[in-house]
């Protein structure tokens, strides 16, 4: 039975062969990193120095944007490396690490996303009462709670994981997550477990409850109120719940993939499952937000002289 502080490094074993093709893959994966880091950046940059997007919404999205910018500088660069390599392997540390980059990318986008749907529940249902209700200090105190609670809550999750005993060290994926390497151990697991049943999921079960009704009250009002209203709601809400969705996929994708048995898929799909929430919502949530969001496109313009359509 090993420790896992024996275990000096972990192996991937979804990787596969890809001979010359590598530097072609690497080349698509170089492009796509450089879309993302720009797309995100650029529109970063047009919130923060147009003071007429200095508005809850936009705040959210900003966090939201900077958050894609964190959790694809901790996977591409790796990704990078081992399409290059011929032995595909990391050591423990740095898998630890990258669990955590994995999960509090996940938790951010996940909170961020559900104190968009909040902000923008507020702004369509309670109008009136919106800058009382969202007023800057309020933002601020949300987007700290959003990335401290995320930071915070993933301690705990890799420490019961880091104290785990392993009886392994290959990990079926192109990336680590904490429950390939629960996977692996040897050890009771029940802390794990208990502590997911008690913190974790009932945390997500209140999150997606609360993003439910929110969206439910949005419609109600919609169906029920004017025609300047609903153009409102459909004009704010589409590019959010279109994001929602997206990484509900890549959520949904990823952990069908840890659970059920795959061997039998060919490892070019299983390598697209695991890195879809990963590599999408950093690009779709930018050109989303940027294209249907008539306020970014002008400001967009005046900036930097772009007419998109």
């Amino acid at each position: 039975m090993l420790n896992s502080t024996r275990v000096s490094y972990f192996i991937f074993s979804a990787y596969f062969d890809t001979k010359m093709l590598k530097y072609f893959i690497f080349l698509i994966i170089v492009c796509l990193y450089i879309l993302i880091l720009v797309c995100n950046v650029l529109l970063i940059v047009v919130i923060c120095v147009s003071r007429s997007l200095h508005e809850p919404m936009y705040m959210f999205l900003c966090s939201l944007f900077v958050n894609e910018l964190y959790g694809s500088s901790g996977l591409f660069p790796f990704l990078l490396v081992q399409v290059l390599s011929d032995v595909h392997v990391i050591s423990v540390p740095l898998c630890f690490l990258q669990v955590y980059c994995v999960h509090t990318y996940f938790s951010v986008e996940f909170l961020n996303l559900a104190v968009m749907s909040y902000d923008r529940y507020l702004s369509i249902c309670h109008p009136l009462q919106y800058n009382n209700r969202m007023a800057v200090n309020k933002v601020a105190v949300l987007i700290a709670v959003v990335w401290f609670g995320a930071f915070s809550g993933v301690v705990t999750v890799i420490s019961l994981s880091f104290s785990l005993q392993l009886c392994g060290n290959i990990i079926n994926k192109v990336f680590c997550i904490n429950y390939s390497i629960v996977q692996l151990a040897c050890s009771d697991t029940t802390i794990n477990n208990v502590y997911g049943l008690i913190s974790v999921y009932p945390v997500i079960f209140i999150i997606v409850a609360l993003i439910i009704y929110t969206y439910v009250r949005i419609l109600k009002v919609c169906f029920s109120g004017s025609k300047q209203t609903r153009q409102k709601a459909v004009s704010t809400c589409t590019p959010h719940l279109a994001s929602l969705l997206n990484f509900s996929f890549g959520i949904c994708f990823d952990v069908l993939q840890s659970r059920l048995d795959v061997n039998n898929v060919p490892n070019f799909v299983k390598i697209l499952l695991s890195l879809y929430f990963m590599t999408c919502q950093p690009l779709f949530n930018p050109l989303m937000y940027g294209l249907k969001l008539s306020k970014i496109r002008s400001v967009w313009k005046s900036l930097f002289s772009v007419k998109l359509r």
